[in-house]
């Protein structure tokens, strides 16, 4: 281990001034941003004291995986200073007084899918500790498990999928990976669980329907439904839809077009409940595509959140002309009409690129990681959609970023350590 990454890790384990000075460090050396996640991780994941949020999840490793997904659409500066502001706020995420000594398991995965039925966590964890090499398909099977389990809004699927994502990036690792799914295991197999959607949505279809994966665009009033309609009478519609031969590319239209639409009408405290929304449709359509009664849950989490009359919701103010620069700007200026307007009349790529730049700039311990993990959802769900909903969610986006700004200091600390004030 280099001097580097000993002293990166020594500011993991006990955090102070000089956090971001040793992380501009470590990442001067070869692969030195990517070992030094894996090194957060291994030294983090048995550290923090994951069952004092419950049944929260707190979101510096959820956010570090988005972060990492942001990479290909920042320059190298901003990648630096939110991967450096995304860590600190991991590092500073409340911890237990010792880490985890928990037995390493067999890795055997009969004792795994056990210890999820029987809501075991610690055994889940310890077996997953005992894989002798992790697999992207052992995440899909923890998500398969628990794809009917909404607990905090479906926090466990999300976390499942993530990881997976975030195990790849970082190259297979296996210590690392064992983290990864041990915590994934951990978090399926924790307390509470909530079934009831998946239940009433079984009621009206019955268990294992599998979904065509393409098929038509659903009509206007689809999407009226879920944005309008009590919980009970949009199950009823939305399953009947179901059962008329509804598309997986249908549902995911509609029900992207009702969370932008719920994302406008969020109040400025509600922006990043609201965009979670985004977060779950986008495991949904990776890992769940198929179950009918995943996408009920969809629904029914769209649903939950408010939506006003269409008279009074915030508008896009009309634009001459747009670039990527005034994007950023109107979000970094907190004005939500503005931004919507350059975000709608952009071309996506372009779009997205200064999303994410407006994201990097915010310090993720003020929004909880909400804007990261917003656009990197809504970056997910853009290609699967069509044009007139992928531009009301570029929109939706904007306005939620530019109704939400924070604290930018401790990314201005973390520039200065890199020399590029």
């Amino acid at each position: 281990m280099s001097s580097a990454l000993e002293a990166w890790k020594a500011q993991i384990e006990k955090p102070d001034e000089g956090f971001f000075a040793v992380f501009a460090a470590q990442v001067r050396e070869p692969e030195g941003a990517r070992d030094a996640v894996r090194e957060a991780i291994k030294v983090l994941v048995p550290r923090i004291g994951w069952e004092t949020y419950l049944p929260h999840v707190p979101h510096g490793l959820l956010g570090l995986a988005a972060v990492t997904r942001l990479r290909p659409l920042l320059k190298e500066a901003s990648f630096h200073r939110v991967l450096a502001t995304q860590l600190h706020a991991f590092a500073h995420e409340g911890r237990r007084l010792k880490a985890w000594e928990v037995s390493k398991g067999s890795g055997h995965w009969p004792n795994v899918e056990m210890a999820l039925a029987k809501h075991l966590p610690t055994l889940a964890y310890g077996e997953m500790q005992g894989m002798e090499e992790p697999k992207d398909e052992d995440f899909r099977r923890i998500g398969a498990a628990i794809a009917h389990d909404m607990a905090n809004m479906g926090h466990k699927a999300v976390m499942a999928h993530r990881m997976r994502e975030l195990f790849t990036t970082l190259d297979h690792p296996k210590a690392t990976g064992r983290r990864l799914l041990g915590i994934s295991a951990w978090l399926a197999a924790s307390e509470p669980e909530d079934r009831f959607w998946a239940k009433r949505a079984a009621a009206r279809l019955g268990e294992g329907l599998v979904l065509p994966a393409e098929g038509s665009l659903l009509p206007d009033e689809a999407l009226r439904e879920v944005c309008d309609l009590g919980l009970v009478d949009l199950l009823n519609a939305f399953t009947a839809r179901i059962k008329a031969g509804a598309s997986q590319t249908g549902l995911l239209d509609t029900l992207v077009g009702a969370a932008s639409e719920k994302l406008l009408d969020a109040r400025r405290d509600l922006e990043g409940k609201t965009s979670w929304t985004l977060s779950y449709l986008a495991s949904l359509a990776s890992d769940h595509g198929s179950d009918a009664l995943a996408w009920c849950q969809g629904a029914a989490l769209v649903n939950l959140f408010p939506t006003d009359e269409s008279e009074g919701r915030i508008q896009p103010a009309p634009v001459e002309a747009s670039s990527e620069a005034k994007l950023v700007d109107s979000i970094l200026d907190a004005e939500p009409a503005l931004a919507m307007g350059h975000a709608r009349a952009m071309d996506a790529d372009a779009a997205f690129r200064a999303l994410a730049e407006a994201a990097s700039q915010n310090d993720p311990a003020f929004n909880h990681s909400h804007h990261v993990l917003a656009v990197v959802a809504a970056g997910d769900l853009a290609p699967r959609v069509g044009e007139a909903t992928r531009k009301a969610l570029l929109a939706a986006v904007a306005k939620s970023l530019a109704n939400s700004q924070g604290s930018s200091d401790l990314g201005r600390r973390a520039i200065k350590a890199f020399g590029n004030d």
